[in-house]
């Protein structure tokens, strides 16, 4: 598992990333009660903004860690955002983005770094 300064985890198994939100960074955000997910099919670059979560404290943006095309979404939480706080790293990912740049995953986190950025 890869990760971001920004929370987002990332998991990679073959040329698609799952990407989701930390624990922590859920913790941060108190509970979730809307997530604006990307759409199928859309291509997106590593940086730009991607879904909008809103909790209970703020609404914050979320930005995708690298380019490629968005191949799934997590449609549960259109109606079960709380996922999102219930189990953020398993239940909880946001999407599925099939990678177009590759060696863009050598600008993410390992575990310790990111345990070293907390």
């Amino acid at each position: 598992m890869k990760y971001t300064e920004s929370h987002e985890w990332i998991e990679i198994e073959g040329d698609v990333a799952t990407v989701g939100i930390t624990d922590h960074a859920q913790k941060e955000l108190g509970d979730v009660v809307y997530v604006e997910l990307p759409t199928e099919g859309h291509t997106v670059k590593a940086g730009e903004e991607i879904v909008v979560l809103e909790s209970t404290k703020a609404a914050v943006d979320l930005y995708s860690p690298l380019s490629g095309e968005i191949s799934k979404i997590n449609t549960t939480l259109r109606e079960f955002p709380e996922k999102v706080n219930q189990s953020a790293q398993t239940e909880g990912w946001l999407f599925k983005l099939r990678i177009t740049q590759p060696e863009e995953v050598n600008s993410l986190l390992s575990e310790a770094d990111y345990q070293n950025l907390l």
